[in-house]
């Protein structure tokens, strides 16, 4: 009967939820949510991480209309809908990877589903992630399989200034749009050292460093003047207009048109896009929050941040989260001072560590992935506990999306982002069995079906 129940839940229709301002800012959705709300769940007898702090053994949680209505230990308070007997298993939130590019470089690889970089332009603030967002891609479905519930997918990093990412659910749906979380804030991607000098050095530039900075000076400073321009003009539109005289035409409001780019980068000035940076170097870290600092906006995260273990006092007095991963080395020179305990340090300073992923493989691992700069960390005596360790890919992750409100920890009114694995979480050995995304269960390790059209397709060739 259970396992009816679980195929009914997982038939269910994915959704897509207008956001704030859609109409006149291209966001406007084509696919609707559905009526039915999502379903009551009762999961119980788990050991329950929630990623707060609090561990629940034996404990349960509750979903209901595509929340979690509960969270706590001992016997859950009611048993009405699909009860799910988790003894022996483990419950923690939904994995969140902040770094993704499935969609803009799905699988298969190659050079016509190369969608990530516009590397027409050094700053091309204007391009959309979601845009090139290919929701076929066989690579969701199988971070499903490793609890992936979310993600941010990103621009790549040819570009000093890539474009916008877009947060995602991570469920089946026919169009990119429709995998958008609804309220998620808008994020921007930006990259400094050695690949946009790569790629632009014999394009005109930059190709050194103080040539990146200059051109995200200039950018910023651009887009300071029309912001100032959009001010005026809004200032212009508000006040009261005069009367015009007999015969003569009305006052026409000051306009200023519309540029997608500086839209972008506005937004950035204005706090409403969380910028996200490509970087390895302290240096070059350093270098971008001097640029963040001139032009008054916050840097939300680092990305790959190799080097973060330098100046962790600096990114923990500013706020500012890291997104690395647990033992990449060597791979460039940048990469080069790379170390183990690099999240660790960091995590120990007060800041905010990220495990994440930037592929299609690690994407299915984050869980162990955690675990091994959990290890790194305890192996230099820095304590550092289980759910700590998972809130480096749920709590810390939410946080640098800007979706902890929403979703990132177990807690009554976040969405139902949940997975029940077989063994403990941050084991090599164990997997995840159930998967809810906003409270619908999306992948049973025992019947799922395939996501993917394209995968469809090649399962009826073999």
């Amino acid at each position: 009967m259970i396992r009816l129940a679980l195929l009914l839940l997982l038939a269910a229709p994915a959704h897509a939820t207008p956001l704030a301002d859609a109409e006149d800012r291209g966001l406007a959705p084509i696919e609707t949510a559905p009526a039915e709300p999502a379903p009551t769940v009762v999961l119980t007898g788990a050991t329950v991480f929630t990623a707060t702090g609090e561990v629940h053994s034996p404990g349960w949680v509750v979903l209901r209309s595509g929340k979690i209505a509960g969270v706590g230990a001992g016997d859950p308070p009611e048993t009405k809908g699909t009860v799910i007997d988790a003894t022996g298993k483990f419950i923690t939130p939904g994995l969140i990877d902040t770094h993704s590019h499935l969609g803009v470089y799905p699988s298969p690889g190659g050079r016509a589903h190369s969608d990530g970089n516009e590397a027409t332009a050094a700053t091309t603030p204007g391009v959309w992630a979601e845009h090139s967002t290919w929701p076929q891609d066989p690579g969701f479905e199988r971070a499903a399989a490793g609890g992936v519930t979310s993600m941010m997918i990103l621009p790549g990093s040819a570009n000093l200034i890539g474009g916008r990412g877009v947060v995602v659910q991570n469920v089946p749906t026919r169009g990119s749009r429709a995998m958008r979380m609804a309220d998620a804030p808008e994020v921007v991607k930006m990259a400094c050292g050695e690949n946009p000098k790569r790629v632009y050095g014999d394009k005109g530039g930059p190709s050194t460093r103080m040539g990146n900075l200059r051109s995200f000076r200039s950018a910023f400073l651009a887009a300071e003047t029309r912001r100032d321009e959009w001010n005026k003009a809004a200032e212009e539109a508000d006040k009261p207009k005069k009367k015009p005289k007999r015969g003569a035409e009305p006052e026409e409001p000051a306009r200023v048109d519309r540029n997608l780019d500086l839209e972008t980068l506005v937004g950035v000035l204005n706090g409403d896009v969380l910028v996200q940076v490509h970087c390895y170097r302290a240096d070059d870290m350093l270098s971008v929050l001097q640029v963040a600092d001139e032009f008054g906006f916050s840097v939300r995260s680092f990305h790959h941040a190799l080097e973060a273990y330098k100046i962790r006092d600096v990114l923990a007095d500013k706020g500012v989260a890291i997104n690395t991963w647990a033992d990449w080395w060597g791979f460039k020179l940048e990469a080069y001072d790379a170390i183990p305990e690099n999240i660790a340090m960091m995590h120990a300073a007060g800041g905010i560590p990220v495990v994440h992923s930037d592929s299609p493989i690690g994407i299915q691992r984050l869980n162990q992935e955690a675990a091994k700069a959990q290890a790194s960390g305890r192996a230099m005596g820095i304590e550092i506990s289980d759910d700590d360790a998972l809130g480096w890919v749920t709590k810390n992750p939410a946080w640098v999306m800007g979706i902890d409100s929403l979703t990132g920890t177990l807690e009554a009114g976040k969405r139902g982002d949940v997975v029940m694995w077989d063994g403990h979480p941050l084991s090599v050995y164990s997997e995840a069995q159930l998967v809810f995304v906003g409270g619908r269960l999306r992948y049973d390790r025992d019947r799922t079906p395939i996501w993917s059209d394209f995968e469809l397709g090649q399962e009826d060739v073999r």
